[in-house]
């Protein structure tokens, strides 16, 4: 589904989080059903923070991405198979300032 790796100014969904992390989802290894339940499914990503505001690429557990940021931009494709929406207006604001 998003197995083939893409360019970090098209991510298939970015999350953020208040303390200035933004993670980019440019890979996934497994489908969205399959990693439910699995506490050591990753995601390839580009994360930028605040010790490396250059970013740099790495797998990360989809559950730390989950627990500690939100979804702030996604494709079609990424909200159709994980029903997810993005947050908008001022809290997205807040996360991305």
């Amino acid at each position: 589904m998003f197995s083939k790796t893409v360019k970090i100014d098209e991510p298939y969904a970015v999350f953020a989080a208040p303390d200035g992390w933004l993670w980019r989802v440019v890979k996934t290894y497994k489908r969205p059903q399959n990693e439910k339940g699995d506490q050591y499914a990753r995601w390839f990503t580009f994360v930028t923070s605040p010790y490396c505001p250059e970013g740099e690429y790495g797998d990360t557990y989809c559950a730390d991405v989950r627990e500690y940021g939100k979804l702030v931009e996604a494709t079609p494709e990424w909200q159709e198979q994980y029903g997810e929406t993005p947050v908008t207006g001022r809290e997205a604001w807040e996360l991305l300032a």
